[in-house]
């Protein structure tokens, strides 16, 4: 397969953690960078089912966050229509500025302390068999939302004991003690998105460290050998295919079970410009380049998220260990 070396013209500098600095650094994108004409493979249905407007009232009385809502994912009609979602909880405030996420930045409210109940409540509502819990990054908190998280994982376990419970974190600064009372909880699936390449990084990924990513998840599986470690990668941001199979290579090499592979799309005009459409036949060809490198399940397309279809894997150790 003939790999692209991809000249990279971008001058976008490193985002910063207010809202101020990283509005001011989009603005030096290079916009001849941008890739606006969407192909054809990317296509999103609009919602007629009506199951997604009960989800969309049901999570509305809730008073709960998803990040389908917040980050604008392209799949939120599909996902809503099937009765799920991905709910992120700790605010919908993140302290980081992130030059590829819809999340808005600002300072944070406080922590409801209900929140976890209330998610709970939508999880046996919506008879979820497999939840994804999500949150924003809290640098304003100690443990970085370890203990909500932790909360809510037990309070879901509780309630159900047969529910597949998969987690999307933030990198908690690398505080370990942060990692065991989430792991604690035991779910099972962790993971911790790489987002990009390493090269890419400081460009892509406010405050967030490529190495620090993958010894997260690295140390995630130490703590826990039977927890199901994954992450995700976004294409389409100027990365070359050998600095992607070296990401690969990395995240193998820290223990990740689980790959996701997904385009980048621009959500407004001041975040990062798409530099590439990859299409359906190369991220089939990267999913089977994944498998050959030994992960044991590899989600590979245009519009692939971290939680989309997260059902589609089955993790299995927990059950059989009967833990």
């Amino acid at each position: 397969m003939a790999l692209r070396n991809r000249k990279m013209r971008m001058h976008f500098p490193a985002a910063q953690a207010t809202l101020h600095n990283y509005a001011m650094s989009c603005s030096k994108i290079d916009p001849a960078l941008h890739q606006a004409k969407k192909p054809s493979w990317i296509k999103v249905r609009l919602p007629s089912n009506p199951v997604f407007f009960s989800t969309k009232a049901l999570i509305s009385d809730l008073r709960l966050h998803t990040v389908c809502e917040s980050a604008q994912c392209p799949n939120r009609w599909e996902c809503w229509s099937q009765g799920t979602a991905t709910f992120m909880i700790a605010g919908e405030r993140c302290t980081r500025a992130c030059g590829f996420c819809a999340v808005s930045t600002a300072k944070p409210f406080a922590l409801e302390p209900d929140e976890p109940e209330r998610v709970v409540e939508a999880v046996l509502r919506l008879k979820l068999r497999h939840v994804v819990i999500t949150a924003v990054a809290r640098d304003d908190l100690k443990d970085g939302g370890a203990n909500h998280f932790a909360q809510t994982i037990n309070g879901i376990r509780s309630a159900d004991p047969n529910i597949v419970i998969e987690v999307l974190v933030p990198d908690f600064n690398g505080r370990e003690e942060s990692l065991r009372q989430v792991l604690a909880a035991k779910p099972d699936i962790f993971n911790h998105n790489l987002e990009t390449v390493e090269r890419l990084t400081p460009f892509v990924r406010s405050r967030a460290k490529y190495r620090l990513s993958l010894s997260v998840l690295k140390r995630a599986k130490e703590i826990d050998p039977e927890v199901v470690t994954k992450s995700g990668i976004m294409l389409g941001l100027g990365e070359s295919e050998p600095e992607l199979f070296q990401a690969m290579d990395d995240l193998r090499e820290s223990g990740v079970q689980v790959l996701t592979l997904g385009q980048y799309l621009r959500p407004t005009p001041q975040h990062l410009p798409v530099v590439e459409y990859i299409s359906p036949e190369t991220f089939e060809t990267y999913r089977e380049i994944g498998l050959s490198k030994g992960f044991e399940y590899v989600a590979s397309g245009p519009l692939v998220r971290s939680s989309y279809h997260a059902a589609d894997y089955h993790p299995t150790a927990r059950r059989q260990s009967g833990t």
